[in-house]
């Protein structure tokens, strides 16, 4: 397998790396995906990002992974084993050398089913195997336990208060006056993003990839009807909004403490 950085064994490690045990939620879970079938790759940052998973890195090879690795930080990463210049298992064992992987808990994907294949990967210390094609509640429900066995994750409680307007945001969920509404799926990737940097300018470029990570361009119109939307389902008065905040030539923000 190709080297993509030179890197002394005995370097300092620059990215900040997780706390097995702490607590988190999946708006706040950052997941790199390592995968060359682009068609695959896609359907499950599509998923993941339906679950509730809103930050996930993509890469197509070992030299993207590691350098992905190295120049982040990552809750989880899911790790094909065969790759266009290396293997899984081999990259696996150089970053864990490198102290890299040390807190980070891995998945590894492959459309290798045999025993000594998953045996090996489970005995070089990753956190489970899971073989291809696999189906999608498979690979949530896998990758909810890892998260929990790691970091405690919190299921359930992203809860938003807008005055007397309660959101359960894992639930997609609009609490308001005795009555319950459903978020669509824009409108909760929407409003995700926006809490996941609240009370911080989020533009409509970052809004966009979010809700259209296939591909969103010209589509800010569309935002901006979504907005208006989860506006009329969240404020008081959606023409003069008091939490979903518009910040002109920029983007939106969600208020803090109001």
């Amino acid at each position: 397998m190709q080297d993509s950085l030179s890197i002394d064994i005995k370097c300092c490690i620059v990215n900040v790396l997780y706390i097995r045990g702490e607590n988190m939620d999946k708006t706040t879970c950052k997941i790199l995906l390592v995968d060359d079938e682009k068609k695959l790759a896609d359907l499950v940052v599509s998923i993941l990002k339906r679950e509730g998973y809103s930050s996930i890195d993509v890469a197509e090879d070992c030299r993207g992974a590691e350098d992905n690795i190295i120049r982040n930080s990552y809750h989880l990463i899911l790790l094909d084993v065969m790759l266009p210049d290396g293997n899984g298992f081999e990259l696996y064992e150089k970053l864990c050398q490198l102290g890299y992987l040390s807190e980070i808990p891995v998945i590894f994907l492959s459309a290798r089913d045999e025993d000594t294949a998953r045996l090996r990967g489970l005995g070089l210390g990753a956190d489970d195997y899971i073989t291809k094609p696999f189906l999608t509640k498979e690979l949530l429900l896998r990758i909810a336990a890892v998260l929990r066995r790691t970091y405690k994750l919190e299921e359930g409680t992203a809860i938003l208060r807008c005055g007397e307007v309660v959101v359960d945001i894992d639930a997609g969920v609009v609490k308001r006056e005795g009555k319950e509404v459903s978020l669509t799926s824009k409108e909760l990737a929407l409003l995700q993003v926006l809490y996941r940097n609240r009370g911080k300018i989020v533009t409509m470029d970052t809004l966009c990839n979010a809700m259209w990570p296939e591909g969103n361009y010209g589509l800010e119109s569309s935002l901006i009807v979504h907005m208006r939307h989860l506006r009329e389902k969240i404020e008081k008065d959606p023409s003069k909004p008091e939490f979903l905040t518009t910040v002109r030539g920029l983007g939106y923000k969600l208020e803090k403490n109001r």
